[in-house]
């Protein structure tokens, strides 16, 4: 038996349950690991609140993200052996000091990358990396607007667009944040509680607007993103941390300057395993180069889940969160 965060209803933070729970031996195509450190993600929420439904039902432990070592490998697994430092993105089981996963979503870690850095890292910067090179092709001299630019996700974005030679403009909800993304290569931090993100980006950009507008806020952005981009530009909504996006009139894309618009995924850019080695790859890469650092700013013990989430919830998180088993 071991300790683990399990929902057996969803709801509210208070809904995480710390237990112990049996994990087993690998089955084939499997490897038990040892976790080191468990990411904590947006995403988590969802599920944990019923916006997304659990694929495996209830009882379900939470958790989508983490870094280990291998303890034992399952039948016909022949890319991964016992000892491997491994980080994953695997639908749920996360937040668990061991745990099962399948081989395929197991990526093996540069010897210069932390358990912590991985947990901090893998959903979110393999995010950001697909965000930023195929989603929408970063390229120098454009320019971009990163909304919650101090969060997770957001700070790997300002970093990276910043290296990839865009400039970078930021929303965030305090001066603090407005520090912090500046200090991670947002250029222009914009104040959203004070300021209207639409006419400061009109301002910074001389009336140029941006290129591509990533947005992990949702409700609260949308329709004023699409305000953001100039004719042609893209809207990329990949999560929704203010609440869904409604559906809307596909004629207010044309409206607006003939824009595109999209609602990506990770699960399906890393769905073949080639894609997802070449994009931790390039993360791992770009973190080894320094380029892109990835702040670990909170450390809970695993026990801690419930007020990981409610800090998380309430926008009191910077950078990456992650459980310590």
């Amino acid at each position: 038996m071991v300790a683990a965060v399990r929902v057996h209803k969803t709801g509210g933070p208070d809904v995480l349950t710390y237990e112990d729970v049996d994990v087993g031996a690998p089955g084939p195509g499997q490897v038990r690991v040892k976790q080191h450190a468990c990411g904590i993600n947006y995403i988590d929420t969802y599920f944990r609140a019923g916006a997304y439904p659990s694929p495996i039902g209830l009882p379900f432990v939470a958790g989508n993200e983490g870094a280990g070592e291998v303890t034992a490998v399952g039948s016909g697994v022949t890319d991964i052996k016992v000892g491997d430092r491994i980080g994953y993105v695997s639908a749920l089981g996360g937040y668990a000091a061991e745990r099962l996963l399948p081989a395929e979503r197991a990526v093996k870690l540069p010897a210069s990358i932390t358990y912590e850095q991985a947990a901090g890292m893998m959903l979110k910067g393999m995010t950001a990396e697909y965000l930023l090179n195929r989603t929408f092709k970063v390229k120098p001299g454009m320019t971009i607007l990163v909304h919650a630019a101090a969060g997770g996700v957001g700070l790997i974005l300002c970093q990276w667009g910043k290296h990839l030679g865009a400039t970078v403009i930021g929303t965030v909800g305090s001066k603090d944040k407005a520090d912090l993304a500046k200090a991670n290569g947002c250029d222009h931090p914009i104040l959203y509680r004070t300021e209207d993100f639409v006419a400061r980006t009109k301002e910074i950009t001389g009336g140029g607007l941006c290129d591509v507008v990533y947005d992990g806020v949702g409700k609260d952005t949308f329709p004023a993103s699409l305000d953001c981009l100039h004719p042609l530009g893209t809207f990329v909504s990949f999560g929704s941390s203010s609440g869904q996006i409604d559906a809307f009139n596909i004629n207010i894309l044309q409206n607006k300057g003939s824009l595109f618009a999209t609602r990506p995924t990770l699960n399906h850019y890393a769905a073949k395993r080639t894609d997802l080695l070449a994009i931790a790859d390039d993360l791992f890469k770009v973190v080894e180069s320094g380029k892109v650092k990835i702040p670990v700013n909170q450390k809970y013990p695993l026990k801690e889940a419930q007020k990981a989430h409610r800090d998380l919830e309430g926008r009191a998180t910077t950078g990456s969160s992650i459980l310590l088993p």
